[in-house]
Order: C-alpha cells, then sequence, then structure tokens
C-alpha cells in the first residue's frame, strides 16, 4: 500500500459514519442522559442490554458487538503472550512514548485541550492501561469480558467529541478537517503498536519478530472495532513504519497545548513515585524514549538524569538475559511485570472501574509464558522519511 501526502489528505474528511449517526440520533432526541445512565449497568460481553435503552443505541450495540469476520485467533493468542512477557515494558512504552507522541502533533494536543482529559491526565491514563489489559485478557473476545463494550463506549466517545466540536464550531474543520478522522484514528493506532514496539526496541527489551507481528495485529483488530477503516490501515509492520512516518513528518511540532499536557503527565507520575529523589526519572524517560527535538517542543526538562537513564538498556539487557535462559526467571520476571502493571493502573484508577460515556459537554491469567526465548530478535523497519 502506497502512502502519498494526497491519499493522507482524503483521510482527514473521513469519521465514522456508523458511531456518528448513533450519537447525532442520541442527541437530536435528548436521550443522551438516559443513554449513560443505563451504559453504566452495561460493562460485559454477552450481558444483556439495559430495558429502555434508546433503539438508536441497541442497533449499534448489537452492530458492534463482534469482533471481525477476518480475526486470526491464533495471532491474538500470540500478542497476549507477547503481552505477558512485556507487560511493565508495554505500560512504560504507552505512558513515556506513546502519549508524548500525540502531544507532538498539535491538533491532536488541541482536541485534546478542547475534551476533559486536559484536567483530569490520570483519567486519560488509567483508561487507556485498563482498555489494553482489558483487550490482552485470554477471554477477551468471549462472554463476561469487559473488553468488547469498552471498544464499543470508546468509539461513540469519540463520535461524540466529533459531535461537539463541530456543532460549537470549536474546531477548524477547513483547515484541519474532522475532528477525530480517519488519518487520526489510523495515527493513533501506529503510537499504540509501532511505536511502543520502538520504544521497546530502545530499552532494549528481547522480542522476536513473530511477537512483534502478532502485537502490530492485535492492534489492527483494536483498530476495526474503533471504526478505522481497514481498507486504509497498514496490513504489517513495514507499511505502519510508512504511514507513521508520513503521517509524523506532516503534523508534529510544538505546541502549547502539547506542552501542558506533557507536563501534566510528568506530574501524574512524579506522585507515583514514592519519595523525590527519583522524579527527574520521569522527564528524562521521556526525553530518551521520543528523542531530544521532541522533547524540547513538549518542554520536558533538562537533567542530569538524562545521561543515566541512557544506562536502562544495559540493565533491562541483563534481565531480559535471564529471563531467555531460565525459565523459573522468566516466570519470576513475568509476575513481577504483572504485579507492577497492577500497582500503576490501581495508582491511576484508585481501585475503580473506568466508566467510558458520552459527554452531555464538552489458562490462568498470568501463568508462566508457552513462548519460547527469541531466536530471530525483532528489529524496527528503517524510518523512510528523513527527521
Amino acid at each position: 500500500m502506497t502512502y502519498t501526502e494526497a491519499s493522507m489528505d482524503a483521510l482527514r474528511s473521513a469519521g465514522d459514519e456508523l458511531a456518528d449517526a448513533t450519537v447525532a440520533t442520541l442527541f437530536e432526541r435528548g436521550e443522551v442522559g438516559k443513554f449513560n445512565t443505563l451504559m453504566r449497568y452495561f460493562s460485559t460481553t454477552g450481558q444483556d442490554l439495559p430495558e429502555g435503552l434508546p433503539e438508536v443505541a441497541r442497533e449499534y450495540l448489537h452492530a458492534t458487538s463482534t469482533p471481525p469476520a477476518w480475526v486470526d485467533w491464533g495471532e491474538m493468542e500470540k500478542a497476549r503472550l507477547f503481552f505477558i512477557d512485556n507487560n511493565v515494558h508495554i505500560s512504560t512504552a504507552l505512558s513515556f512514548a506513546s502519549m508524548p507522541a500525540c502531544y507532538v502533533v498539535p491538533h491532536v494536543a488541541r482536541l485534546l485541550s478542547a475534551t476533559h482529559s486536559l484536567k483530569y491526565p490520570s483519567k486519560r491514563m488509567a483508561e487507556t492501561g485498563q482498555f489494553t489489559v482489558y483487550l490482552m485478557r485470554p477471554d477477551a473476545f468471549e462472554a463476561g469480558s469487559r473488553f468488547i463494550p469498552a471498544a464499543q463506549k470508546v468509539r461513540l466517545l469519540h463520535a461524540s467529541i466529533r459531535h461537539h466540536l463541530r456543532r460549537e464550531g470549536r474546531w477548524d474543520t477547513e483547515n484541519l478537517g474532522t475532528p477525530i478522522c480517519q488519518e487520526d484514528m489510523i495515527g493513533g493506532q501506529m503510537m499504540f503498536s509501532i511505536q511502543v514496539l520502538d520504544a521497546l526496541h530502545r530499552l532494549g527489551i528481547h522480542m522476536s519478530t513473530e511477537g512483534a507481528d502478532s502485537y502490530y495485529y492485535a492492534w489492527r483488530v483494536v483498530g476495526a472495532m474503533l471504526g478505522v477503516d481497514q481498507n486504509h490501515v497498514p496490513v504489517d509492520l513495514q507499511q505502519a513504519r510508512r504511514f507513521s512516518d508520513l503521517y509524523m513528518t506532516r503534523h508534529m511540532g510544538p505546541s502549547e497545548e502539547g506542552a501542558h499536557l506533557t507536563r501534566q503527565l510528568i506530574d501524574l507520575y512524579e506522585e507515583v513515585v514514592p519519595g523525590t529523589f527519583f522524579d527527574p526519572v520521569v522527564g528524562a524517560l521521556i526525553r530518551y524514549l521520543i528523542g531530544d527535538t521532541c522533547a524540547d517542543w513538549l518542554q520536558v526538562p533538562r537533567t542530569p538524569w538524562d545521561t543515566a537513564v541512557k544506562a536502562a538498556p544495559a540493565l533491562l539487557g541483563v534481565l531480559e538475559t535471564i529471563e531467555d535462559r531460565s525459565p523459573l526467571g522468566a516466570w519470576a520476571l513475568d509476575r513481577l511485570g504483572h504485579f507492577t502493571t497492577l500497582f500503576e493502573l490501581s495508582s491511576l484508577t484508585r481501585g475503580r472501574v473506568m466508566h467510558y460515556a458520552i459527554p452531555e459537554q464538552l489458562k490462568k491469567d498470568y501463568g508462566i509464558s508457552s513462548t519460547v526465548p527469541p531466536t530471530k530478535r525483532w528489529t524496527p523497519p528503517a524510518p523512510t522519511t528523513p527527521f
């Protein structure tokens, strides 16, 4: 698949027809409040829909209640095992590489600043972390799981943001295109997939080519369930690199909103880290993972830790070698990673289940992995656009 400036421009005018029509109807009929109230009680796959749910919402939920017919369940299981092996590293990459990558795209940062996410950064991070954990559970698509309802609600949340920004005239559609357009949704998919893999590689994490491919595949499935037009989505990591590079070079740059969001992200994690001695590590890790140019655009402070954090790959490399060579070591590190991820998530959620609502205003879970140590190490596809 070839991506050009013209083909990317075409994606900026398209939203999500099904979700947009559903949200528009709910607002026209004054049923948003009723929908949100009832949907708080709908949180697991296979659960009966609440009585009194607006008909247009019922039709939407039925239409989006199953994963795409093309899903390869073998690939999804490989992705789950990859997540188990790397969960704490993936959480780190999502927090300190993927989210800042979102903020370095000015119109995305501006969009986030127009929603409640700017005031409540912990809520956005908690929702992202919880959503990923739901996806990577072994029963993610089975009765009783929370992933599909979460995906259905996130899709409506995106549609509601488009609805509000258009209706209130708070978005320059002529110059910026549709808010949360197809290009931005695919771009977001790249930030949570290939850019996560890039961050893991930069941290020195040992990954197999097969595991990286499966992880990317899982996010293709997510994209389809969030309303991304699969006719334009990169089908593999080579195409993903081309799309991601072109998307970032088209849009990235400094902005006040991006710097503000980044400051809030740093403050949030500095509160999670006990004491104050290690606080500068948060900014140093962001700078290491996204590079000095982007870090400067986001006004990430420079500290002496910027040099110290570069030793992280060597330290992690030792732990990765232990994991590769020792089944017991692999089990112990997987468990440690699992509990670290749970601690981080519980700190952000404060033990609550995150609810996704339409804003009226703007095998055992973590057993010993069945995967074998990587024999063919994953290396990132070469950049296609000079930065």
